[in-house]
């Protein structure tokens, strides 16, 4: 599309949205041209792209991360925008259906193969079970209802107009982070109460402050301040303080919608679609956290603070590895400014950052001149780094660790999604088959230089690496441009430490019926 075939009204759009035309237009350009898949070297394994933190270490890593934690160079980075949508799709499903929904119906359509009658006859029978049971019965009771008495009846579609609709609990609509997850004796507690609490073990420092940041939409912010603040105030009878704060998705990091046919999608009223650009759009949010190391965790994985020992243990020993690899990074920085060291040092300091840092020499590495390695490896040093937890692959869908190949055929550590992958390849097909590790979100991040200047993060990531997916509007399929993703593309310059963690530190919450499982499931404290 050339520029002038842009009308005055969309120019007015563009413009308000906060994007560049030429922006908009690029961003046309490449869902009509597609976006090249990642080049896979190899999977990454245990000893070959991941390392595994022996016993004998962990005292000095936890001991480096309690020193960086008292000193309040520490905070949590919790994406929290998401509606809880897709967490209920299966039972949007049903209540959508016509007619009547009875166990005797869900029933039947379990024997047909129905998948989301088998999703609501497995919710329904364990209804009781869920932490948000005692506020369904009130909801229902509060118009005259009760929902005990409906479900002997075996009928569940008011109980699902109550749970999904503004009628009731609305929890179709409502984020994530303010569901009700777990039940500790009387007590229900949410994911952002379970983040708090859990950040209350890792991010606190000697004044007992724990520090937080979560993106929010803003239809949503007014009600998570509440519900924050309210959890605040229990906290402050234990002593315990919260520093949190609040950030929005920029309008300006959303993407123009496509037809199939790589022309701007339009609405019934004839203006531009713009949407969401993906977690990808929350690098600027990060960047300009006031911390130096950052914890980045989804909101959905989180387990009842009571059962977290596994999780907080091994968040402490991926800090204390980032600090660790920090000092090395920082004091290689200084020595190689100011210290001008010789050929033979500049070799030393080469082979630590292949061994430790994952920092590749260059093939003609030995011919280089050493104003030209000192060059290299302060510029090769002076990036932002992450160290990322990885688990052993259950077959959960997802991103995962490998040895990707860049355009001048240097390879790096990346964490790649499957969407990203030509998957009709025979040979990259096979390195995603032979992955042995998953990428459950785990990071802790280094987001300032040497000299304390935070870096300019946008300058560290691969434009080239985000996808197209196909969505609908308004009955219409649409196609969508997602920017790099936060922990893929859009970190693929940083330096990378990835290491291997226990699977009980991967809880994710994508559908209700995840609740049911035992690491979420209702303790007494």
């Amino acid at each position: 599309m050339g520029q002038g075939n842009f009308t005055s009204q969309d120019r007015r759009q563009i413009k308000e949205q906060g994007i560049d035309e030429n922006t908009v237009l690029q961003q046309l350009q490449t869902i009509s041209e597609g976006i090249a898949p990642v080049c896979l070297d190899r999977a990454c394994t245990l000893g070959d792209g991941i390392i595994s933190l022996s016993e004998d270490r962990w005292d000095s890593l936890l001991a480096k991360h309690g020193e960086a934690s008292a000193s309040g160079r520490m905070m949590k980075f919790v994406p929290a925008s998401g509606a809880a949508t897709r967490m209920f799709k299966n039972l949007l499903a049903l209540h959508t259906r016509k007619g009547t929904i009875t166990s005797e119906k869900l029933t039947d359509y379990v024997e047909e193969g129905d998948d989301a009658a088998i999703f609501g006859l497995r919710f329904f029978n364990n209804l009781k079970r869920f932490a948000f049971y005692p506020y369904l019965v009130e909801a229902m009771e509060d118009d005259g209802h009760d929902l005990e008495e409906l479900l002997d009846e075996g009928d569940y579609s008011l109980a699902l107009k109550y749970l999904l609709t503004s009628k009731g609990l609305d929890y179709q609509n409502r984020p994530k982070g303010l569901i009700p997850f777990h039940k500790i004796d009387t007590r229900i507690r949410t994911p952002f109460g379970e983040h708090i609490l859990e950040a209350t073990a890792y991010v606190q420092d000697s004044k007992r402050m724990s520090r937080l940041h979560f993106t929010v939409a803003p239809e949503h912010e007014e009600r998570v301040r509440s519900h924050i603040s309210r959890f605040e105030r229990e906290l402050s009878k234990q002593g315990l303080r919260l520093f949190h704060k609040y950030s929005i998705q920029d309008v300006a990091t959303e993407t123009i919608a496509a037809n199939p046919d790589g022309t701007p999608f339009r609405d019934k009223d004839g203006h531009l679609v713009f949407r969401p650009g993906g977690h990808g759009a929350l690098l600027g949010n990060l960047g300009a956290l006031p911390g130096e190391i950052i914890y980045v965790k989804n909101i959905d994985n989180v387990v009842p603070f009571e059962k977290a020992e596994t999780t907080i243990l091994y968040k402490r020993l991926l800090g204390g590895l980032l600090v660790e690899l920090q000092e090395l990074v920082f004091g290689f920085i200084r020595e190689i400014k100011q210290d001008k060291p010789d050929g033979p040092r500049l070799d030393e300091i080469m082979t630590i950052a292949e061994d430790q840092l994952n920092i590749h020499r260059p093939s003609d590495w030995a011919t280089h001149a050493v104003s030209k390695k000192r060059t290299y490896l302060a510029d090769k040093l002076n990036r932002p780094m992450r160290v990322c937890g990885m688990v052993k692959n259950e077959g959960d869908p997802g991103g995962g660790p490998f040895w990707v190949k860049g355009k001048n055929g240097a390879v790096s550590l990346q964490i790649v999604e499957t969407s990203q992958i030509d998957k009709d390849d025979p040979e990259q097909a096979s390195i995603l088959e032979s992955a042995t590790h998953f990428n459950p979100v785990d990071l802790v991040c280094s987001i300032k230089d040497w000299k304390g200047k935070p870096f300019d993060l946008m300058q560290y990531r691969d434009p080239a690496s985000g996808f197209i997916s196909k969505k609908s509007c308004q009955g219409r399929e649409l196609l969508a441009l997602e920017l790099p993703g936060l922990w893929n593309g859009a970190m693929a310059d940083w330096i990378t430490v990835f290491v291997e963690t226990p699977i009980e530190t991967f809880n994710p919450v994508k559908t209700v019926n995840d609740l049911l499982k035992p690491t979420h499931q209702s303790i007494r404290s």
